[in-house]
């Protein structure tokens, strides 16, 4: 079977939101709390038939699969340019180019799902920590661009390539760089100090996923949540110690984990496609119960799916096989489906108060109000072109998105 396409995959530290109707950053995949909800001003109005308004626009930029990350008044662009990974820092406001760190890669796809990173930066305090889809991790200072420190996770944890490249987006605990990198001898899951790149601890044999880990609390326990090839893993990040496996994985081998896990106070919800589906957990003083599972309800190939007040939003279906995934509202109680809006299409999304933002891989944006009680379609507009398959950005009331080979800068009231 032949992938065509994979979801941009992850990326850093937590961050608090911000009280009610301030803006936000956008640090690292999946924004501030690494959910998909954007914790700033709810988007309000309609766009204009063309789109909304351009800030600016970057054409002929590097190959990625990644998403943009923003912090202040900088935004990291992560592409692939002539052989070369480009870790570059843009002028937020402008899009002219602050700086450029590069270093040779010799990364081919085999799958023809695109050349490039898989995985979104992560910005933390001043620096920026990425990984390639050759398994470079690199850290850079985000004052001046130079390498702080990088660790080749292939040649020192003998890592694979997997189908599509490495692309676990790093996610940062206390001093701990986290990622599943699906080495051997123990390596599977591999926190790095953050100010050398050296191992603090290893743990697990798990192959690396097309998931990035998110970091809760679950029983009052800080946790670094996992959603490997093999299934979940729920680890401590001080130590890696783990405290709960559950398989969940399809029996086929051509198969991925890509979307996110998603902590809901003590409940932890998995998606993923090739008739595996859906799966609730409680985690329990006693230990993890099921809640549900089922492969009717939401089963997101790539998309990472969101929550808001106990129902989940997300895409159901697969990418490379019709009928085109439906987006759907489900409770995260009992995995009942609300409503179902049948060949909504591929993309990535942006939950903004009861706003939904979803960049089709068409090139569309599309902005719609979700509830329980169903969908409304706002807007809709070409705004970027095809082979938009990377997760967007929103921070300070400004939409970044980019497909192959063009970035654009939109303003969102």
């Amino acid at each position: 079977m032949k992938f065509i396409h994979i979801t941009p995959l992850l990326a850093a530290c937590l961050i608090g939101p911000p009280a009610d109707g301030l803006a936000a950053d956008w640090p690292q995949y999946l924004g501030p709390n690494r959910d998909a909800v954007y914790p700033g001003k709810a988007l309000t109005q309609a766009w204009p038939e063309d789109g909304p308004k351009v800030i600016w626009r970057k054409t002929k930029i590097g190959e990625a699969l990644c998403g943009l990350v923003v912090s202040g008044k900088k935004t990291i662009l992560f592409h692939e340019i002539s052989g070369q990974d480009v870790i570059e820092c843009l002028n937020a406001n402008t899009g002219e180019t602050i700086w450029t760190n590069r270093y040779p890669t010799s990364y081919v796809d085999s799958f023809g799902s695109g050349a490039g990173p898989r995985a979104t930066p992560a910005i933390v305090e001043d620096r920026v920590y990425t990984m390639s889809a050759q398994g470079f991790v690199v850290c850079t200072d985000m004052a001046n661009g130079k390498t702080v420190w990088k660790v080749d996770t292939q040649k020192t944890y003998r890592a694979p390539d997997g189908f599509f490249g490495m692309a676990c987006s790093p996610v940062i605990e206390g001093n701990a760089v986290l990622l599943n990198i699906g080495g051997t001898g123990g390596a599977g899951i591999v926190a790095l100090d953050k100010t050398n790149g050296k191992l603090l601890w290893k743990s697990l044999d798990d192959e690396a996923s097309y998931s990035s880990p998110v970091i809760s609390t679950l029983q009052g326990k800080r946790r670094a949540v996992f959603f490997t090839r093999t299934g979940l893993a729920v680890v401590n990040p001080a130590d890696g110690a783990v405290d709960y496996q559950h398989r969940w994985r399809a029996r086929i081998h051509a198969s991925v984990n890509a979307a996110a896990p998603l902590v809901v106070a003590n409940r932890v919800y998995l998606t993923s496609s090739y008739n595996t589906g859906a799966l609730v957990l409680d985690a329990t003083p006693s230990g993890y119960r099921e809640v549900w599972s089922n492969d009717t309800s939401l089963s997101s190939q790539y998309a990472s799916v969101m929550h808001r007040d106990g129902f989940l939003y997300g895409t159901h279906g697969r990418a490379d096989v019709p009928p085109e995934p439906a987006l759907r509202c489900v409770e995260l109680a009992t995995g009942r489906v609300r409503w179902s809006e049948n060949r909504f299409g591929d993309c990535q999304m942006i939950l903004c108060g009861d706003r939904l933002v979803a960049l089709m891989e068409s090139g569309e944006l599309v902005l719609g109000q979700v509830s329980p009680e169903g969908w409304r379609e706002i807007s809709r507009a070409q705004v970027v072109g095809s082979n938009a398959r990377n997760q967007p950005a929103l921070a300070n009331g400004r939409l970044y998105v980019r497909n192959k080979n063009q970035l654009v800068c939109l303003e969102v009231p």
